[in-house]
């Protein structure tokens, strides 16, 4: 049986991601992967089962890191303000710096592979912003609304203003480049329509 190589682990990881975004699950193969990261297609299955593992395991580690990334430094107990604050300048910091892999995981999201990446993650995320949210409820410094309401308006702007930047362009094919004064601009009208 041969031995896992870290090193090599990772270039199939990159490779993985690179030709995923670029050419999709319907385009992607084990061995277009082999070739890519030039090693043989049994050096593969030393990693994955198979096709699916692979996306899944990948799907994975990507929806983890996020995670890590949107709390730190986040507290449950926070202002409602305060919190967001840090929601958002932790998710446009990963998404910035991690523009491939938010492309792939937006692939996850809108295929059937979505449920089984993001049932473990979902777990964490949902306990932390349930306290958050019935804490600032209570605190009443956010009307109650249904989570779907609150998702689109808490955080959709920014994830806009992030594919925006990602495209190059905004509405109408203007230039565009995401600064953090855009950002907090968005942030506080966002924080009018959300705060009591």
């Amino acid at each position: 049986m041969r031995i896992r190589d870290e090193h090599k682990e990772q270039i199939v990881k990159q490779k993985a991601l690179e030709l995923l975004v670029s050419q999709g699950f319907e385009g992607f193969s084990m061995q277009k992967l082999a070739r890519a990261a030039n090693v043989s297609p049994a050096t593969l299955y030393i990693y994955y089962r198979d096709k699916e593992d692979l996306v899944m395991s990948i799907g994975r580690e990507i929806g983890k890191q996020l995670n890590q990334a949107i709390f730190k430094g986040f507290n449950p107990e926070a202002a409602f303000e305060e919190g967001m604050r840090v929601q958002w300048r932790n998710r446009a910091n990963f998404m910035l710096s991690h523009e491939l892999e938010m492309t792939f995981y937006e692939q996850i999201k809108n295929s059937t592979f979505r449920e089984a990446v993001s049932a473990d993650i979902v777990a964490e995320f949902k306990e932390k912003m349930s306290i958050f949210m019935k804490n600032a409820i209570e605190k009443n410094e956010v009307k109650a609304m249904p989570i779907e309401v609150f998702w689109s308006v808490a955080y959709a702007p920014l994830y806009n203003l992030l594919r925006f930047h990602s495209e190059g362009k905004s509405i109408g094919g203007r230039p565009f480049v995401f600064s953090e004064e855009i950002m907090w601009q968005t942030f506080d009208l966002v924080m009018k329509a959300l705060k009591n």
